[in-house]
């Protein structure tokens, strides 16, 4: 079967990990490049080989071009330690492709060079999944901003969630992802569209409370469209306060 091509003005669920499964992620500096290689890549008028030039190794962030065309809109994202979930709209033609190649490639081009490395660390081609129902769309955020609870309960998403005090202080305190936005709290706005959740949930404390009303099981209506992975459970909460 060959690979989905994305629809323009549809939605996707995209997955990636570490190839192996290894960590991709290993220290703060990565995971703010990630996020600003996000918005750099995420341009029609930016070529590849100049968000490679702009790249200090040495430096997690980048310069960014104002006059910027988007090739999707980013939904929302969450990064953990060995991988990523990205809700995106393609927003033209091969918008989807050509932004994940950029991404992909530019990221591993900053790790392996940083870390004196060769070879891939992605696994393979992203997988994507087409979003049909706006329904599963809002309940697809839900799982991709409560994902990180991975990290202190890797049985929460069958079992529901043990300690719903220490669970969401996590998720308002990992900032590798959409979440803070989602509810007010400043993060990283300039890399998301947030308009078709507004669209449901106009204001922060109502997404908060949809988030908050969690039962376990209740994924199971959108397995369909789930990448499901396990998180390691390192000790990997220390580097990311």
């Amino acid at each position: 079967m060959g690979r989905l091509k994305p629809i323009t003005d549809y939605f996707y669920h995209i997955y990636n990990r570490g190839v192996d499964k290894r960590i991709i992620f290993e220290n703060n500096s990565d995971y703010v490049r990630f996020l600003h290689l996000l918005y750099a890549c995420n341009d029609k008028n930016i070529g590849l080989d100049n968000i490679r030039k702009k790249i200090n190794v040495k430096s997690p962030t980048l310069n960014i071009n104002k006059n910027r065309v988007p090739l999707v809109d980013i939904v929302c994202f969450v990064l953990m330690p060995n991988h990523y979930h990205l809700i995106l709209k393609q927003l033209e033609d091969n918008g989807i492709s050509r932004f994940m190649h950029r991404l992909g490639t530019a990221y591993t081009n900053y790790f392996n060079t940083k870390n004196e490395r060769t070879g891939s660390l992605l696994q393979g081609k992203y997988k994507a999944k087409y979003i049909k129902a706006d329904i599963d769309l809002l309940y697809l955020s839900k799982y991709v901003h409560l994902n990180p609870i991975g990290l202190i309960e890797k049985d929460w998403k069958d079992i529901g969630i043990c300690d719903e005090k220490k669970a969401d202080k996590l998720i308002r305190e990992y900032r590798w992802s959409s979440y803070l936005d989602y509810i007010g709290i400043k993060n990283f706005p300039s890399i998301i569209n947030k308009e078709f959740i507004v669209s449901y949930y106009k204001k922060p404390e109502d997404y908060k409370r949809f988030i908050d009303s969690f039962i376990s099981g209740e994924f199971e209506q959108i397995n369909h469209i789930l990448i499901n992975v396990k998180s390691p459970t390192l000790n990997i909460l220390k580097e990311i306060k």
